[in-house]
């Protein structure tokens, strides 16, 4: 009886196909490998090159959390291991499991021990282990075998003394050494975190995950959410679902809410996030994705906390927090009470009349700063005074805007303050 309902209704099996897809980053991340100007292609042919020449090589993939990196990097060793299945060995190691250096060999010990069925030992020293080390990048040079070190939270190795990181980059200078070193991090001065030695060793190939473009991000959607005319769903339906997608692709209002939704998550991990949102709330009833759709689960991530406080803040604590905006958009990084002070001044000379004794603007000063919404930008300076401490606001121009715009009884200047 379920099974004759399903095929009734093929809606339940179209939203099963693009949860499955948005779920798995080697589909969302295919399209971007045809390109030879893409990441994955430049990965692959780096590590390829290591293959098939017989050389060592060392490159970070930075960018910030959801861009891609760790899915393009699966992707491209997935590929390379069907292409080259007994020439690779890949050894996975993360900053946040094995940031000791000593446990970092020690767990690269362990894990080339499981790939050539060795004998571990658990007492042995790091000078033991580093010898090992060398030894089988030795030998796995001399089998043509390629070594693939992957490093993931590479800037928490490299803190500390680096000993990990020295060592094995010393130990891949040996000329029948064939190993790559791929380092993963958030950080994009990561390199600059690297003493004179350990830098001297590394290849400083960079590869940068950037944002979506706009054309990327059309191709994403598309690729993502049409449905496949050689599925086992009806062909009737599926063409009708495609042009209904088109449809809504194409249409301006969507366009802007999803420009909207890039504004404040820009990285292809959270666009996954919201498109899954998006084709839960389909109604399996109609059948078909609408725009209303993308708009509840626009409205679902769009719930900010700090917004919320800006409705509790008193009208001083609003120009305050304005202010330190403006000082922001003027590039004063570093500003503290009085700066905010001069700002406020400078605005209600000429343009309100909403002005405030200088006691009273200090106590909504340390109003926000209960309220977390600023906060200081150090710990130094416990022994100064709140007014010459310097502070740093706690939320993004968009929650302050839309904070405003909520707000029943906001001045219509600070509206206009904030969008210039």
């Amino acid at each position: 009886m379920g099974r004759e309902k399903e095929k009734e209704n093929p809606s339940q099996k179209a939203l099963n196909l693009l949860r499955t897809r948005l779920s798995n980053p080697n589909f969302v991340f295919k399209p971007l490998s045809d390109s030879p100007d893409s990441n994955y292609s430049k990965l692959k042919f780096i590590i390829s090159s290591s293959i098939t020449e017989a050389c060592n090589n060392s490159i970070l993939l930075l960018g910030p959390r959801g861009s891609g990196k760790v899915a393009v990097l699966e992707l491209v060793l997935s590929d390379l291991l069907q292409q080259y299945p007994e020439a690779i060995s890949v050894i996975r190691l993360n900053g946040l499991l094995h940031g000791d250096d000593n446990c970092a060999l020690k767990e690269i010990a362990r894990q080339l021990c499981m790939e050539h069925q060795l004998l571990f030992s658990k007492v042995a020293s790091f000078d033991d282990n580093s010898q090992f080390l060398i030894a089988m990048l030795r030998e796995c040079g001399l089998a043509h075998k390629t070594i693939i070190f992957v490093l993931d939270e590479f800037d928490l190795f490299a803190q500390a003394k680096q000993r990990l990181l020295y060592s094995l980059l010393d130990a891949m200078q040996s000329v029948t050494s064939q190993a790559v070193v791929i380092g993963v991090s958030c950080r994009l001065d990561v390199d600059q975190l690297l003493e004179k030695r350990v830098r001297s060793r590394f290849s400083h190939r960079k590869l940068l995950f950037l944002p979506p473009s706009k054309e990327d991000t059309e191709r994403f959607l598309e690729h993502i959410l049409s449905l496949p005319k050689d599925s086992s769903l009806p062909h009737s339906y599926t063409v009708e679902f495609n042009g209904r997608l088109k449809n809504v692709l194409a249409d301006e209002r969507f366009k802007e809410l999803i420009n909207t939704y890039l504004s404040f998550n820009s990285t292809i991990g959270q666009l996954m996030r919201f498109l899954f949102q998006a084709v839960s709330y389909m109604d399996l009833d109609v059948g078909f994705l609408s725009l209303e759709n993308f708009k509840t689960a626009l409205s679902s991530t769009q719930r900010q906390p700090k917004s919320e406080c800006i409705k509790d803040c008193s009208i001083l604590e609003l120009y305050l927090l304005v202010c330190m905006k403006r000082l922001e958009v003027k590039e004063q990084n570093s500003y503290n009470f009085n700066s905010v002070m001069t700002e406020y001044k400078s605005i209600h000379d000429f343009q309100t009349s909403d002005n405030y004794a200088g006691n009273v603007c200090l106590r909504a000063f340390e109003h926000l700063l209960q309220r977390e919404l600023i906060s200081f930008t150090d710990n130094r300076g416990h022994n100064q005074s709140v007014e010459f401490r310097p502070v740093k606001l706690l939320i993004s121009p968009a929650e302050l805007y839309h904070g405003l715009k909520s707000y029943r009884s906001c001045p219509a200047i600070l509206l206009k303050l904030i969008a210039r």
